[in-house]
């Protein structure tokens, strides 16, 4: 059963600037459904860190999508997610989908501590995006021509925002998804050099993938004031434990998931990359 989209109470959306969360405000919008962005510069602001302004951004509000920031995997997650749970179905906003890793144990935690909160779940793992070439991490490293990692011949299905984005929305609107756990894929495998001949071909110059030692790429994450734990967290999700495809994006939406070479060709376009 899909819920009318006629109707009055809103869906917080935490993260709601970011890469997934703001495809799915777009997409509610869309669909005439009232909005509430969860950030520190919301109205009324929503800060993980201060769960004096949970009840606030929670008024009003019957589902909630819940990003972490900066990941599940981070000490403390868990006890927050779980604590902002079991505060949303109190306040009334029993539809929760929550954003997790693929492959990631930590992130476990997170949504058994969701899940015990008494809301109407739903789970949704992803691991790579491939919009971390040109929204976050990887953005100014393509501009320059340079992609360098720690992570040797490692291979990964990577996955677009906007399937995530339609899944989390039928999630949240759509009744037949509750209690359920989606993995989510892109259609095929690929290593970092094959990314970065796409984004080459994509762009109309080269761009390399430089493998780099685990001290070299802390100390990159250092100068640009990124956590080192980015690093333990990238060596463990590249370890080929996320090296195969799932049908998540299939499942729930009945297409095929959006391939790489479409995205970089479709970014490349917006001049986003160029240098």
């Amino acid at each position: 059963m899909t819920t009318n989209p006629n109707e009055t109470k809103k869906t917080l959306v935490i993260g709601g600037n970011g890469k997934t969360g703001r495809r799915v405000a777009e997409r509610l919008q869309l669909q005439g459904r009232p909005v509430r962005i969860g950030s520190r510069t919301g109205a009324p602001a929503f800060d993980w860190h201060e769960p004096a302004t949970w009840g606030p951004a929670l008024r009003d509000v019957d589902r909630v999508y819940v990003t972490y920031q900066p990941d599940l995997a981070f000490p403390g997650a868990a006890d927050q997610v779980g604590a902002f749970a079991e505060a949303a179905v109190a306040a009334g906003a029993r539809r929760l989908v929550l954003l997790s890793g693929r492959g990631e144990e930590a992130a476990r935690l997170s949504e058994d501590r969701l899940k015990a909160s008494g809301a109407d779940w739903t789970v949704v793992r992803a691991s790579w995006f491939n919009q971390n070439f040109d929204e976050s991490f990887f953005l100014e490293p393509v501009r320059a021509g340079e992609i360098a990692l720690p992570v040797a011949d490692a291979v990964e299905p990577f996955v677009d925002a906007g399937d995530i984005a339609d899944v989390v929305v039928a999630a949240l609107t759509d009744d037949r998804h509750v209690g359920r756990t989606y993995e989510l894929s892109g259609p095929r495998l690929l290593g970092f050099g094959e990314v970065a001949a796409e984004l080459s071909k994509a762009t109309g110059r080269e761009i390399a993938y430089v493998p780099v030692s685990d001290g070299e790429f802390r100390a990159a994450l250092r100068a640009d004031g990124l956590p080192e734990e980015f690093a333990e967290l990238f060596a463990l999700i590249l370890d080929g434990r996320n090296a195969h495809l799932v049908d998540g994006v299939q499942e729930v939406l009945g297409r095929p998931p959006r391939d790489f070479a479409d995205y970089a060709r479709e970014a490349a376009a917006s001049g986003v990359w160029d240098a």
